[in-house]
């Protein structure tokens, strides 16, 4: 099985919910500044990384873990899953696939810092809301990924696609 975690950036919400997926971050309490800080690729992607899926480890079951930014692109993710299923019917690759959208878990101190840190370098005033808003989604982004696990346990079909909701508003 391969999962994918995905956001507008890959650099945040996808990077903790990755790490958290890996058990690099905890599911029990909320991380530090510094464990946030310190999980792999957090704040660190750039727009030209947007479109490039990037391995995260492997999870306890033996699943790739992945992350994918994919910008403001609405049809990436669809365009991604029949590809998938193309090359699953022409080549017979038997991997299952599930990307799952982290998109409903991001905060607006998350949007406002990412844009300020990555976009316009202002880390001083970016950093701080990042990891603020980062703290307040956190007991969201690990019920996705718990989520996440256990649609993997029932997967028939041989991609899904989880866009994931909050407040009943689906992404």
């Amino acid at each position: 099985m391969i999962f994918i975690y995905n956001c507008y950036g890959g650099t945040h919400s996808s990077s903790l919910a990755s790490a958290i997926h890996l058990n690099k971050l905890p599911q029990d309490r909320i991380p530090t500044k510094s464990e946030i800080l310190n999980t792999d690729y957090f704040n660190k992607l750039s727009c030209k990384d947007m479109g490039r899926i990037i391995y995260r480890g492997m999870d306890e079951e033996g699943n790739k873990v992945f992350s994918l930014g994919r910008g403001t692109s609405r049809v990436l993710l669809p365009c991604l899953k029949n590809l998938i299923v193309l090359l699953q019917q022409e080549w017979n690759v038997n991997e299952k696939i599930l990307l799952s959208n982290m998109t409903p878990t991001v905060t607006l101190p998350m949007t406002v810092g990412g844009f300020l840190s990555r976009r316009l370098r202002i880390d001083s005033i970016g950093v701080p809301l990042l990891v603020m808003g980062a703290q307040q989604a956190y007991k969201e982004i690990v019920e996705v990924v718990n989520f996440t696990k256990e649609s993997a346990k029932t997967l028939q079909e041989p991609v899904l696609l989880l866009l994931n909701s909050r407040n009943g508003r689906t992404y």
